[in-house]
């Protein structure tokens, strides 16, 4: 399937003067890092002494988790980033709390509380469908939640990111966020310091929407070993983090060389982004023939003219100055989003797993790619909107929402939210058992959307990449965590 026709294959008038073509500048500020990534080409040499270190932790790690794996122990490996290295071991824990589940009862203690939504949260993470109901309980006679849940600050936190996996119609879930979050809030300045960062932490960024490596790195700094087990755990996790920085420092400096080396070959505007979007495609398309699977390029190929197709939509609607209904603006803006696009893209590479079948499931527009392309559209647009309306742009969300209930710009804001808080429950409900397809095509596309919380949660982080973003990407490639 061919992307387009080539450029050589454009008639063009004969002494034609093209017209000069005047653009609105959206004055973005200059790139951060530069050729900054350059430098790690040659330098990142891992260390053979760190390595061996670090396997003989992992072992050391691997026979604790054979014969003894709570449910705390698991949380932790999960949230300092290195489940990758036990995931044979961790699925069958997460089984064994699977098959005692149903003689899970609730009490007031917070012992109780804390275990039951620790391991509930660990089993709807890993895909069963285990029935939040079991937090009724915690309601008394007049159906409010007891105040004795506030006397212990863990067990709220677990429940807290416990209630974060809501399905639509949870309601006892939908409470639990609203009540959890005003206790905890009002629980932070009188909780000692290292307490106090954790629920910070959380109220920010609950574990759930979060990026895993990101959070990787924010709790290698909370976590406090409690025994030789957990000081075993916390430096293997800072081992692994660093190593694994190396490594993705070497890989950021080969696509520094590989943009700068295109930047310099780059011909006039458009030529520039066609021609380089076909480069692109073409070396997939060779490497997916060696593996037999060209079909996967098609796929990709489709979808990247959907989307083109798409912008040119919204080019219209500007031109026209038309402000589309809600209805009309998601079957166009939720395209443009991009994510139907990268989540197709992302799954090239992933051999496999990414089947035909995977492929026809994808393009199918499926429930859990709806619903990331929801939240980062809606996301974007409350974050961005006004920046982009004062350089001139298409109507976003807002701006259409406005227009067609007669609604103020916070009632919109309001309204919009309410829509991303949904379509978190429809990711949630779409990776419970039986899923469609394998989980980590699943996760491919709940990282998208957990990439946009990131991005999104505090202003408009892509654009405005000096501030938040900055630090992001400091802290995950560039500065190594303290052993």
């Amino acid at each position: 399937m061919e992307l387009s026709v080539p450029l050589s294959a454009v008639p063009v008038a004969q002494n034609r003067v093209a017209p000069e073509i005047t653009r609105r500048s959206a004055n973005f500020h200059p790139t951060v890092w530069g050729d900054h990534f350059l430098a790690y080409a040659s330098s990142q040499v891992l260390d053979a002494k760190a390595q061996q270190q670090h396997e003989k932790l992992r072992d050391e790690l691997r026979k604790t988790l054979s014969n003894s794996a709570s449910a705390d122990l698991i949380d932790a490996i999960q949230r300092l980033g290195v489940a990758y290295h036990f995931e044979s071991e961790i699925e069958a824990a997460v089984q064994r709390m699977h098959r005692t589940w149903h003689h899970q009862r609730l009490g007031d203690a917070g012992d109780s509380v804390y275990c039951t939504a620790l391991t509930f949260r660990l089993l709807r993470q890993h895909g069963f469908p285990v029935s939040s109901d079991v937090f009724k309980e915690l309601r008394g006679r007049d159906g409010q939640f007891k105040e004795c849940l506030t006397r212990d600050v863990e067990a709220l936190l677990s429940l807290y990111e416990a209630a974060h996996l809501g399905v639509r119609g949870e309601d006892v879930l939908d409470e639990l966020v609203v009540f959890t979050t005003a206790k905890l809030k009002a629980a932070v300045p009188d909780l000692g310091d290292a307490l106090a960062g954790k629920v910070i932490h959380a109220l920010n960024q609950p574990i759930r929407t979060g990026l895993t490596r990101l959070e990787a790195r924010s709790y290698i700094s909370l976590f406090e070993p409690k025994g030789h087990e957990d000081k075993l755990l916390l430096d293997f996790a800072k081992s692994d983090f660093n190593l694994l920085q190396k490594l993705h420092q070497r890989e950021l400096s080969e696509i520094t060389r590989w943009h700068v080396s295109a930047t310099h070959q780059l011909p006039e505007y458009m030529r520039l982004c066609y021609e380089a979007l076909l480069d692109v495609y073409n070396m997939i398309e060779e490497e997916m023939a060696k593996q037999g699977r060209s079909y996967a390029v098609d796929y990709a190929k489709s979808t990247m003219k959907k989307l083109v197709r798409a912008y040119f939509e919204e080019a219209k609607w500007f031109h026209q100055g038309y402000t589309p209904s809600m209805e009309e603006y998601k079957q166009v803006a939720l395209v443009t989003s991009t994510y139907e696009m990268i989540s197709t893209n992302s799954l090239v590479g992933m051999g496999d797993l990414a089947t035909q079948e995977a492929f026809d499931w994808v393009s199918s527009h499926p429930l859990i790619v709806r619903a990331s392309s929801i939240i980062f559209r809606l996301m974007d647009d409350i974050a961005g909107h006004k920046f982009e309306q004062e350089r001139g742009h298409v109507a976003s969300a807002v701006e259409c929402y406005m227009e067609q209930y007669g609604a103020s710009e916070e009632e919109a804001v309001v309204e919009l939210k309410k829509q991303v808080g949904e379509a978190w429950k429809d990711i949630n409900a779409e990776m419970l058992q039986p899923t469609k397809v394998a989980m980590p095509l699943l996760v491919r596309v709940l990282n998208l959307a957990r990439v946009t919380n990131v991005m999104y949660s505090h202003g408009d982080g892509y654009t405005d990449s000096v501030t938040n973003l900055k630090d992001i990407i400091t802290s995950l490639f560039i500065q190594a965590v303290p052993t």
